[in-house]
Formats: C-alpha cells, sequence, structure tokens
C-alpha cells in the first residue's frame, strides 16, 4: 500500500468510528450535550465535516460547492459543535457524506507533496502539503472519535473503536461496577494521602 492510501485509510477508520457511535440511537440522545462546554455526538460529526471542509478545501483553493451557514463569519460561536432544531441527523449525516466525497476528490487530485496554505495557523506554520493536511485531519478526526466513545459511554454504557471490536476485556457489567468502585477508593485513598 503506497503512502497516500495509508494515511486516507487512516482518516477513513477515523470517519467511520465517529459516524459509529450514532447508530442505535434516539435523537435526543444523539444531540444531548454531556459536558460543560455541550459536547455531543451529532455536534461532533457536524464539527468534523467542518474540518474536513476547511483542510482539503480551503487549504488548497478548492471551494466547497455548498457552503453551510455555519462556517460563515457571523455564525455564533461553537455553532459548527451542535446540530439545531431544523438540522435532521439524516441532514447532518447526509451533509458529512458528501463532504467526505470532497474531501476524497481533493485527496485524489492531489500529490502528497502539493502545497496548500492553512490561513488560520501562525503565519510560520502556515505553509503545508496534502501530506501535512492528511496527517493533522486524521490526528484531529480519531480525537473526536475518542470524545465520541466517551459521550456515547456515558449515554448507555456502549463502547468500542469500531462495530464487533470493543477493545475492552470480555467481562461482564459486575466485573465493570467492582473495577468502577476499586478505581473510586484508589482515587479517594490517593486524594487524601498524597493531597497532590
Amino acid at each position: 500500500m503506497d503512502e497516500k492510501a495509508l494515511l486516507h485509510r487512516y482518516l477513513t477508520a477515523a470517519r467511520d468510528a465517529l459516524l459509529w457511535k450514532l447508530d442505535g440511537l434516539s435523537e435526543y440522545d444523539a444531540r444531548r450535550p454531556l459536558t460543560p462546554t455541550g459536547t455531543n455526538l451529532l455536534g461532533l460529526v457536524k464539527h468534523a465535516a467542518g474540518v474536513e471542509l476547511n483542510y482539503f478545501g480551503r487549504v488548497f483553493d478548492r471551494p466547497f460547492p455548498e457552503p453551510p451557514r455555519w462556517s460563515t463569519a457571523d455564525a455564533l460561536p461553537a455553532s459548527d459543535m451542535y446540530a439545531d432544531t431544523d438540522e435532521s441527523r439524516e441532514s447532518v449525516v447526509a451533509f458529512y457524506a458528501r463532504v467526505r466525497e470532497f474531501a476524497d476528490a481533493t485527496i485524489d487530485a492531489l500529490p502528497l507533496d502539493a502545497p496548500g496554505v492553512v490561513t488560520w495557523w501562525r503565519e510560520e506554520r502556515r505553509a503545508v502539503t496534502l501530506r501535512q493536511v492528511l496527517v493533522q485531519v486524521s490526528i484531529e478526526l480519531h480525537r473526536h472519535a475518542g470524545h465520541a466513545d466517551v459521550v456515547r459511554e456515558l449515554i448507555d454504557g456502549a463502547v468500542g473503536m469500531q462495530d464487533g471490536n470493543t477493545n475492552m476485556p470480555p467481562v461482564d457489567a459486575g466485573w465493570w461496577a467492582g473495577h468502577h468502585a476499586r478505581l473510586e477508593e484508589i482515587a479517594a485513598t490517593a486524594g487524601a494521602t498524597l493531597r497532590g
């Protein structure tokens, strides 16, 4: 497998892991904010679409035919991190599918050393190549897939790296409850004795 195909494969794995976390959830649970900053699963997918639009579009001067309103300068802060009431889950997922096709077309069309400019980075780091962008976006999407894994576990206890691979020890819920209790005891003891 050549380098571009390998980098693309890692990107695709992150995309698929992120989308998989929506499977089987109600509309409420897909949108439910579970952190003080409002992190939610559908918002992570919407954000991933924006990440790919910017890195595989703007960086290489390849305009996307249907820029979303939440990507404009007058959009509300963090509006790429949640789906509003007029945005269905299906519309967000379909939009991300179109963005993925657009990003894949950029990846297919350009060589790994194709130059680009990340205007929102510091001046001395702005000049990049497609290779750097593939690595950057893969890292960012894998990070968000990790966020999604934690959020999904908080919703219904479901965990895993990908469909059919939980990457967790094969133990029952009782074992996990005991494990959680042990970790809580360790944390409380360390907190009381180490004061750090």
